[in-house]
């Protein structure tokens, strides 16, 4: 599968439903079946996985020692709220208001791209998130494609 990548600015319903853009469908495989898993993402955002991504971050939990306290943790707090949700005809995915609530999104939705999965954001929080970065996009970009000494 291509990967994920973009953003995009859309609006939620009243009912919870977001469009996923033309583009991001395309880059999702025929295995995910148009069926998404949604769940609670890292800062304030939500992770939205095609299918068949999901399945892969399953079989990761899965091995995942269920004696382990912070493994325990981690499995209840991804999977409490978790949901599927199958693109309806107008291409648009159902968010539970409880997702909704969490990431503080009413109304507008900025909808990111992230190789493996989508991210949805309050535009107002991610911009949050940007600016409260330590270092610049620049730095970090530095650190983390730093090539390693052989």
């Amino acid at each position: 599968m291509p990967g994920l990548k973009g953003s995009y600015t859309y609006s939620v319903d009243s009912k919870g439903r977001v469009n996923i853009p033309a583009k991001m469908r395309k880059a999702v495989s025929p295995e995910a079946n148009d069926t998404f898993t949604i769940t609670r993402g890292f800062e304030k955002c939500l992770f939205v996985y095609p299918q068949d991504e999901w399945a892969k971050l399953e079989q990761a939990i899965r091995a995942l020692s269920p004696t382990n306290p912070q493994h325990r943790f981690f499995m209840r707090v991804l999977l409490q709220q978790a949901v599927e949700s199958q693109l309806d005809a107008q291409a648009r995915i159902t968010i539970p208001k409880e997702l909704l609530d969490f990431a503080s999104i009413d109304g507008e939705v900025l909808i990111l791209g992230v190789l493996d999965r989508i991210e949805l954001w309050n535009p107002r929080e991610y911009q949050a998130y940007l600016a409260s970065q330590e270092r610049s996009y620049e730095e970090v970009a530095q650190t983390v494609l730093q090539k390693k000494d052989m």
